[in-house]
Formats: C-alpha cells, sequence, structure tokens
C-alpha cells in the first residue's frame, strides 16, 4: 500500500521545512501542489511499475483553498495510507517571518498581512479538524521542528501502531497547542513550596518521592490509567495515528514532570512504548 502524508497548514509556519526533513528521510516530495492534482499522483504512484512508494505532498491555499478538503477526501477513498500533519503559528509570530522573509502572503490580495493570516486561519479549519496531528510552530526554530518530525515519522514507516506522547508542561508558559487530551495536575501538593525541592525538577529522585508519596497520586494515577486503558484501544481502533497527552502543573518543573515520567511507565507495562517531553522543565 501507497502511503502519502500530506503537510498543509498556515503560510509561513515551516511546511516546506517539515517536507525538507522528511525527504531526508527518503520520502519523496511535491511542494506547493495544486489540490485538484492530488488524486492523480495517488494513480501514478499507484501504477504498476511504480518505483515512488512513500509520498509527501505540501499543500498551500491562495486560490485553492476550497479544493484541499475534497482532494483530501479523495486520496483517502483510493484506500492510501493517508496522513495529514496541520502546522500553525501564532498571528503574530507569522507576521514577523513574513516581515524579515519580504514574501507576499497568498492571501494578502485586497487585506493587510495580519488580516491575510486571520482570513486563512479561518479558511482551513475544516483540514485541521481532518488532521492527524497539529503542530504548532510558535516558539520552534528550525532544530526543533526537525526534532518534533523526527519524533513523528522517523519510525519505520511499516509500523502502523499508534505514536504515543506524553507531555508535561506548565500552565504559567501557555497550554500547549498540538495535544490530543490534557490532564492538570495543580491538585496535587507543590514541591516548590518544600525549600529542598524548589530547586530541584521532577526528574530527581527526591522530588519524585515526594509527589509519588502524597495519598491522592496513586489513585490519581490508577483512574488515569484506567482512562487511557479504555480510550487508547478505541483510539487504535477508529484508526488515529497519533495521541499526544499533556500533563500541566504551575511552572512544568515538578508535579507534572513526575507524572509524565510514572504515566509512561504504566503504559510501557501495557505494551505501548510513548515518547517523553518535558516542555518547560528548563524554564
Amino acid at each position: 500500500m501507497n502511503e502519502f502524508i500530506v503537510i498543509t497548514g498556515l503560510s509561513g509556519a515551516g511546511r516546506s521545512q517539515a517536507a525538507d526533513i522528511l525527504e531526508d528521510l527518503g520520502w519523496f516530495v511535491i511542494d506547493n501542489l495544486p489540490p485538484a492534482l492530488i488524486p492523480k499522483v495517488s494513480e501514478l504512484a499507484g501504477s504498476e511499475g511504480s518505483s515512488i512508494g512513500r509520498v509527501v505532498l505540501v499543500v498551500g491555499t491562495g486560490p485553492y483553498h476550497d479544493e484541499v478538503l475534497p482532494a483530501l477526501q479523495a486520496l483517502e477513498r483510493q484506500g492510501v495510507r493517508l496522513r495529514i500533519v496541520f502546522l500553525e503559528a501564532s498571528t503574530d509570530v507569522l507576521v514577523r517571518r513574513y516581515e524579515s522573509t519580504r514574501r507576499r502572503h497568498p492571501l494578502a490580495v485586497d487585506r493587510n498581512l495580519a488580516e491575510a493570516i486571520e482570513a486563512e486561519r479561518i479558511v482551513l479549519q475544516s483540514v485541521k479538524q481532518e488532521a492527524d496531528v497539529v503542530v504548532d510552530t510558535t516558539e520552534l526554530n528550525v532544530h526543533q521542528l526537525r526534532d518534533r518530525m523526527l519524533d513523528l515519522f522517523a519510525a519505520d514507516s511499516a509500523d502502523k501502531a499508534m505514536r504515543t506522547t506524553i507531555m508535561s508542561f506548565g500552565y504559567k508558559h501557555g497550554l500547549p497547542l498540538d495535544t490530543d487530551m490534557v490532564i492538570d495536575c495543580r491538585f496535587l501538593p507543590n514541591p516548590h513550596w518544600v525549600d529542598d525541592l524548589r530547586q530541584l525538577v521532577g526528574l530527581d529522585p527526591a522530588v519524585a518521592d515526594y509527589v509519588m508519596g502524597q495519598d491522592v497520586t496513586a489513585g490519581f494515577l490508577d483512574e488515569l490509567t484506567s482512562l487511557l486503558d479504555l480510550l487508547i484501544p478505541a483510539y487504535v481502533s477508529e484508526g488515529k495515528s497519533y495521541l499526544t497527552i499533556a500533563l500541566g502543573c504551575t511552572g512544568g518543573h515538578h508535579r507534572s514532570v513526575v507524572i509524565a515520567e510514572e504515566l509512561a511507565m504504566r503504559l510501557r507495562v501495557r505494551g505501548i512504548d510513548p515518547k517523553v517531553s518535558h516542555r518547560d522543565i528548563a524554564r
């Protein structure tokens, strides 16, 4: 079966850079493809004698934004393995990126740059809802974007298992946008108020012992694990390719880190090998 990754999303959010990373992994990349041609490319890739099995299509907007979703739906009907990656970023960051490159936004014909970005965000909302994974590049440099894409796609493409990521974060730094499930850990006693623990992080055994030693922690983890025992097989059954679970505390240094590490261990016992990331641990 041919495999297709469609990279779409907001102009300036890093579509071409993401495609370059996948090209380094051996994917055949077609950039700036008009959406109406997507089903035709699939037919050519699936034709007898074709040596192209893994294809990345970079799809923008411009005059084609009404064609994107129908083209993706037509591709799915052809029976290929399709994964959709949607890239986005905050408007102010996109404005700065455009100003630094002096490129023209595809929808900035009769509106200013910020208005064009917001208009594109609106017209692509239906496409975003169909995406397998949404990557927010607001705070990512090109090296961090590469790491994110490698996390998602560097594994053997023959592996059809759902890729699971567990992320810790701090609410004071904002909610992560590229996540499927957010769990608030701020009800747990905070090691920040223990003098000997304040300067440590959740990876330190002393902090882990403190958080795990609270009466409420074990019951919370048991209930959360039971919930995931129900949800993960259901997500797999529905064909979901990626699942990101975000665990938050105030600063992202202590409680969420401990719970993320403990939850990952519990999932590994169940045959699931999640990637664990701690977004704000160094802030």
